[in-house]
């Protein structure tokens, strides 16, 4: 038969084709939610995924309650359908709350696949057709009735249920490998507990192989756990966690009955929650479900909590008045991930959310450095026999100050025990002629982006506790200041930043050049770096580059003039340059070809185009990470020098049991 038959009836608009279904679903986890979702309103028991990624096509079947080629028309095949309004509010046979309400759902396939083929059998008799979304546009577009192709169904289709077939895929969103299929499904659906007995089960196969609790890496990551209102997730699913806490104030409306369940954790290390096989979703996020299914899938960028602890977060919270069957307004987007922002139900929902966050990460910040104090202090066992020498007032301060330079994530473990010698030499100093309410400010307020600043001590301990050296830092930091404020000193300003890298980074101390490597660049960047000569780059806006080495890292850095107006497509070509230069000369000394960094200090933010509603440096980082590449600014580095010098008092102590503590950590250094 041809698409003129008109045994079956597609009646629906372009603009709704291609706003809610091609365009709206950006991944094909999102759009077999919406099938699955559909599988459970049909009370089906088992839902079945072929999922080939190297495959043509990609097949879809539930043993629910199938439809009759009349329902196929009324239902299926009508765009806007309202399940609700017509079927009731629950499925007939397991009396499952309906999660379908919208009922374009259906339409989401078409961002998978250029054909989709359906099979259905309900009450001994089954149908099938087959939709061209090519033939569909064209028929829309002329303004003509499309009547999907009739298709025999298969003889092994079963006695009721439903088969879906997608074909002509588009692999840029069908292109994610099984296992991020099945931990995004794991993580959409709390459908997960049911027993294979239960004659209510509810269970999604991919493969031959069922979804459950083990699919749910961000389980087996939690270090601490928080689970509202009562116990949902039990210890089998989470074997890492340290600590976790029940939230008894999970209510948001007692009146109306509005609370909130699930839970929410923290991992061990922010990279854990990035996934290198799965590039499009990140497991930091919460996301909230109401009816077992998500109806918001990214709700941390609406909190404004502790940023430190939103980067180590994940969850899954459910908030069932979201999604009522009292006639109240729908205020879920087209496509589930997103919720209408100024609804009441909203607002209550995210200042609750807030308030939940805040106080546990205060719980967090002062739980995690004990943990991390225990771990590290077994490895570094003089940190724990300085912090038990401490004078009794100081010791709980000390403790927390060790702790959180243990709960510090750093790029190589090398760099600890410098930063336990700085933050000790740092404590020590205040605590000559501090007061007990003074160290417990210093302690309690001292976070992960405090602790870095600590490396910039003097080149030997010895001098860091004596007022010249202070002195001298200051005397450095004010010339900068009053280099910044004047461009007729470029060159100056150059040479001051070249020969105190320490005020670019403080783990910089001590980087040196290399002048062999030197003279390899510049007759590599002759052929690489710039098309144009020295001179033009450095009017247009360059003071100067330079190579330096530090722990290990070759770094390449460029200064900018204070008032230069840069791009982010500008650094990146640059960096590019850079890297690539660098990378040769590497090779030609048959040195490894890593550790490259490439670091642009400028006076203005670069301009870098629609942001998306993501933080700048973020959009920047992710823009250079490539190369490694960093931007760092005048003013921050200024400043942030300032406030952590100025605060250093002149004073001197007897070294004697100081130097034992600090020889033993520049030994593990």
């Amino acid at each position: 038969m041809t698409s003129a038959d008109p045994t079956f009836t597609f009646s629906v608009d372009l603009a709704v084709v291609e706003s809610l279904g091609i365009n709206l679903y950006s991944n094909a986890a999102a759009v077999l939610s919406e099938l699955v979702a559909n599988a459970w309103d049909a009370d089906a028991n088992n839902v079945t995924i072929k999922w080939n990624t190297s495959g043509d096509e990609i097949v879809i079947h539930d043993d629910g309650r199938g439809m009759t080629k009349s329902e196929l028309n009324s239902r299926y095949l009508t765009v806007a359908y309202k399940k609700r309004d017509e079927e009731g509010h629950s499925s007939p046979l397991h009396g499952r709350p309906f999660m379908g309400r919208k009922g374009i759902g259906k339409l989401s396939v078409f961002s998978l696949a250029g054909d989709v083929t359906l099979f259905t059998k309900r009450n001994g008799s089954a149908s099938g057709f087959n939709i061209s979304v090519d033939q569909l546009r064209a028929k829309i577009a002329a303004k003509e009735p499309y009547h999907p192709d009739p298709v025999t169904p298969p003889a092994d289709l079963p006695e009721h249920g439903t088969r879906i077939i997608l074909k002509n895929l588009n692999r840029r969103r069908t292109g994610v490998s099984v296992a991020a299929l099945r931990r995004r499904l794991a993580r959409r659906f709390d459908t997960l507990n049911y027993a294979d007995s239960d004659p209510g089960r509810f269970q999604i196969t991919i493969d031959g192989r069922k979804i459950s609790y083990e699919d749910r890496d961000d389980l087996k990551l939690l270090e601490y756990m928080w689970q509202l209102g009562s116990v949902e997730i039990d210890g089998k699913q989470t074997p890492n966690i340290v600590k976790q806490w029940l939230v008894s104030d999970n209510v948001i409306d007692a009146r109306r009955g509005w609370s909130l369940q699930g839970w929410f954790g923290t991992v061990r290390e922010p990279k854990q929650l990035k996934d290198p096989g799965d590039t499009q979703e990140s497991l930091r996020n919460i996301i909230i479900l109401a009816r077992r299914r998500p109806i918001q899938e990214g709700i941390l960028d609406q909190l404004d909590f502790n940023k430190l602890f939103g980067s180590y977060v994940t969850g899954q919270i459910h908030a069932e008045f979201l999604d009522l069957d009292d006639g109240s307004d729908d205020i879920a987007t087209s496509d589930r991930q997103r919720l209408i922002e100024d609804d009441e139900r909203v607002t209550l929902l995210v200042k609750k959310l807030r308030d939940l966050f805040n106080s546990a990460a205060e719980q967090w910040s002062s739980e995690r450095p004990k943990q991390k104090f225990k771990e590290l202090t077994l490895k570094y066992p003089v940190v724990q026999e300085w912090v038990d020498k401490r004078p009794e007032h100081q010791r709980e301060s000390a403790r927390r100050v060790m702790g959180t330079v243990g709960a510090l994530q750093l790029d190589k473990e090398s760099y600890r025990p410098a930063l336990y010698k700085s933050s000790i030499l740092a404590f020590e100093r205040i605590a000559l002629d501090a007061t007990t309410k003074e160290l417990e400010k210093f302690a309690n307020g001292l976070y992960a982006t405090d602790i870095l600043p600590l490396l910039a001590n003097a080149r030997s301990y010895e001098d860091a506790l004596y007022v010249q050296i202070l002195r001298s830092r200051l005397e450095a930091i004010e010339k900068l200041e009053s280099m910044i404020n004047k461009d007729e000193l470029e060159k100056v300003l150059q040479k001051h930043l070249f020969e105190n890298m320490w005020l670019l980074d403080p783990s910089w101390e001590g980087a040196t050049g290399d002048a062999d490597m030197e003279i390899s660049l510049n007759r590599v960047r002759r052929g690489i770096l710039f098309d144009k000569s020295e001179a033009e780059n450095h009017k247009k806006g360059r003071i100067d580059i330079q190579y330096r080495s530090a722990a290990g890292v070759h770094m390449i850095v460029e200064l900018k003039k204070y008032g230069r107006k840069t791009s982010i497509d500008e650094l990146i070509e640059q960096g590019g340059k850079y890297h690539e230069a660098l990378s040769e000369v590497l090779r030609k000394r048959s040195e490894p070809v890593r550790d490259i960094s490439v670091v642009f200090v400028l006076g203005q933010e670069p301009n870098v185009g629609y942001l998306g509603g993501r933080e700048l440096g973020d959009v920047i980082d992710g823009q250079l990470e490539h190369i490694d590449g960093r931007v760092l600014y005048y003013d921050e580095l200024l400043s942030t020098a300032q406030k952590r010098y100025s605060d250093y008092r002149e004073r001197k102590k007897d070294l004697t049991e100081l130097d034992r503590v600090i020889a033993a950590l520049d030994a593990d250094t």
